[in-house]
């Protein structure tokens, strides 16, 4: 299998699982086989993704777009993606933003100062790094923001 589709069967079976199979099967209309066979690395499914309406309704019901995002980072781009919920006033401006991100980062470096004192990074411990990183990528789309208020 290429590399790429690999890389979206991983991230299907990540938007599916998200989901939940049996919400999932609700969702796009197709069975728990159907959705398997998306995300299966097996020859005889080797050819067979997910149709993109599936995806849309599917990420429209999960907590990030698995899908969408993997399909961005393929083509060196990335997606913005925040779920937090911002103050009606935002307060904090550049400065803020500069202590929240030696923060973040901070956090990060532990994170993979931990993870890699074996030798290996495990799943789970991946999943803790690319949640820092997310964070660490939304103060500075954070700090990009408040330098273009600044600028206009």
């Amino acid at each position: 299998m290429s590399v790429v589709g690999s890389y979206l069967k991983k991230h299907t079976e990540a938007l599916v699982k998200d989901v939940g199979i049996e919400a999932a099967c609700e969702l796009t209309g197709k069975s728990k086989a159907t959705l398997g066979r998306y995300y299966s690395s097996h020859d005889e499914h080797l050819d067979r993704f997910m149709p993109i309406d599936a995806v849309a309704a599917l990420e429209e019901a999960s907590s990030y777009p698995h899908v969408t995002s993997a399909l961005a980072e393929l083509k060196g781009n990335t997606i913005n993606h925040d779920d937090r919920r911002r103050n009606s006033e935002d307060t904090g401006g550049v400065n803020a933003d500069v202590i929240a991100l030696s923060q973040r980062f901070a956090v990060l470096m532990a994170e993979y100062s931990q993870s890699i004192e074996d030798g290996i990074i495990t799943v789970s411990e991946a999943k803790r790094l690319l949640r820092e990183t997310v964070a660490l990528q939304q103060v500075l789309v954070d700090m990009k923001l408040h330098l273009e208020e600044e600028t206009v």
